[in-house]
């Protein structure tokens, strides 16, 4: 059983900065990609940001250049730096790993969501 728990969440100015982690516990291969997805009210869950187990990254394009993912494996945790944030980067962000069970395939855990609002 994995579990993933988040932090760091909250409201901040638009302009300003938030780092967000997810802490993974369990039977968690180091093969396993890590990520974040984000989902506005009345919107589709998205992709912010996902690491693969050797470092690569891929980021929505709205985020690139403001947002930073990196990964500690020995803790297993994944972080999110967001700078420069804008109103329109409120959601709910939730940590997602994709842990591989061989044969190509993998099973995704998601962690409880944390709340993040950009308003002045």
């Amino acid at each position: 059983q994995v579990q993933l728990v988040e932090s760091g969440g909250g409201l901040v100015q638009p302009g300003g900065s938030l780092t967000l982690s997810c802490a993974a516990s369990g039977s968690i291969s180091s093969l396993a990609a890590m990520g974040w997805y984000r989902q506005a009210p009345g919107k589709q869950r998205e992709l912010v940001a996902a690491i693969i187990s050797g470092g690569g990254t891929n980021y929505a394009d709205s985020v690139k250049g403001r947002f930073t993912i990196s990964r500690d494996n020995a803790k297993a945790t994944v972080y999110l730096q967001m700078n420069s944030l804008k109103p329109e980067d409120t959601a709910v962000y939730y940590c997602n790993v994709k842990n591989p069970r061989g044969l190509g395939r993998w099973t995704d855990y998601w962690g409880q969501g944390t709340q993040v609002t950009v308003s002045s």
